[in-house]
């Protein structure tokens, strides 16, 4: 009887042995630890270096289970691994591997920006440099290239007062790339694929519209940067809608900035003579009455592009905004100064 009690009991304390090396050694840590398997190493060797990163419970116990389990395809390569994950979790990722590596880069293309500063990112991430995007941007023949692969795209890209032949057409977004020898080309191919997928949704909108694709993107384009939050964005496309469907002068200063290849950052201020300088981007001019910018002035996001092709219906002619971003809508442009003067009384005024 004492046999069958100590053995059980023996019984007991192995499975929670076993148990209890089988456990994450911190279920709340998620940090990552780097582990290099190298070609060829055994998983005696394996099981110790997972134990010295502080991984595992026991690297006797590792190559135990593996054996009993009969783990023997753990892959060479380099992980990251955490001390929330438990034992058959690692495993799973040793026997699966992964194509880890080490010098892929992750650019950010945030939503808004112009050409000058997709151009500065790729120099500052790559191996490339502002020139080589620019060389691109006007090199003919991939010009046609693009035309001839994606449905959105056409001759509009060409139109030679057109200052980047692409603005608007690389959709903002996080990409990853294998180094920073990534050419220009396959940032832009990246870009453009992501611009196809986002623009297949609405493909059905854009057909009916009485608008191109390029006049869709050059609008949203506006949208996107009149715009300080999202929620504003329909009533800015009715605007400029109702005002190009009653041959009104756009108005917009945000198109005047881009014409003088000025980024609206805060930091510099319009001239008169700027404002008022006669461009193919600039619609605060009268020449442009009913006209769009020749092409879009920043990339645009999806909400911008959505806002276009799904406006809501008014009777809104002018906005401003106040220096808190709050926007205020206005059928008449007695209505528009009243509310200047409003916002300049209570302090309120950007200009």
């Amino acid at each position: 009887m004492v046999l069958f009690f100590s053995t059980a009991i023996m019984v007991v304390i192995v499975c929670c042995l076993f148990n209890y090396n089988l456990t994450a050694i911190d279920k709340n840590d998620n940090s990552k630890i780097m582990v290099i398997i190298p070609s060829g190493a055994s998983v005696k060797q394996i099981g110790n270096m997972l134990e010295e990163q502080g991984l595992i419970r026991n690297a006797n116990f590792f190559y135990f289970y593996c054996k009993i389990y009969d783990v023997d395809t753990l892959k060479a390569t380099t992980y990251e691994l955490s001390k929330n994950m438990d034992l058959k979790k690692i495993i799973d990722v040793l026997e699966k591997g992964n194509s880890y590596n080490p010098d892929e880069i992750s650019i950010t293309f945030n939503e808004g920006i112009t050409m000058r500063r997709v151009a500065s990112i790729i120099a500052k991430r790559t191996n490339n440099n502002e020139d080589d995007v620019f060389a691109l941007l006007k090199d003919e023949s991939y010009l046609d290239e693009l035309i001839a692969n994606y449905w959105f795209i056409t001759d509009a890209i060409k139109n030679p007062d057109i200052y980047y032949s692409l603005e608007g057409y690389l959709y903002p977004n996080t990409y990853n790339f294998k180094n920073k020898d990534v050419t220009v080309r396959d940032i832009f191919k990246t870009m453009l694929d992501e611009t196809e997928k986002v623009l297949a949704k609405y493909e059905t909108q854009i057909n009916s519209s009485s608008y191109n694709v390029h006049e869709i993107l050059t609008l949203a384009s506006m949208v996107e940067q009149e715009a300080p939050k999202v929620d504003y964005r329909n009533k800015i496309a009715s605007v400029f809608l109702n005002r190009l469907k009653t041959k009104m002068s756009l108005g917009s200063d945000v198109t005047a900035y881009y014409g003088s290849k000025i980024d609206m950052d805060g930091s510099t201020r319009l001239t008169t003579a700027q404002l008022n300088d006669v461009n193919p981007y600039n619609t605060r001019v009268s020449s442009m009455a009913g006209k769009l910018p020749v092409g879009p002035i920043s990339n645009v996001s999806e909400t911008s592009i959505k806002a276009v092709l799904e406006p809501i219906e008014t009777d809104f002619y002018y906005f401003v905004a106040d220096k808190n971003g709050l926007m205020y809508f206005m059928k008449t442009y007695s209505e528009h100064l009243a509310q200047i003067n409003k916002l300049k009384k209570d302090g309120l005024w950007l200009g």
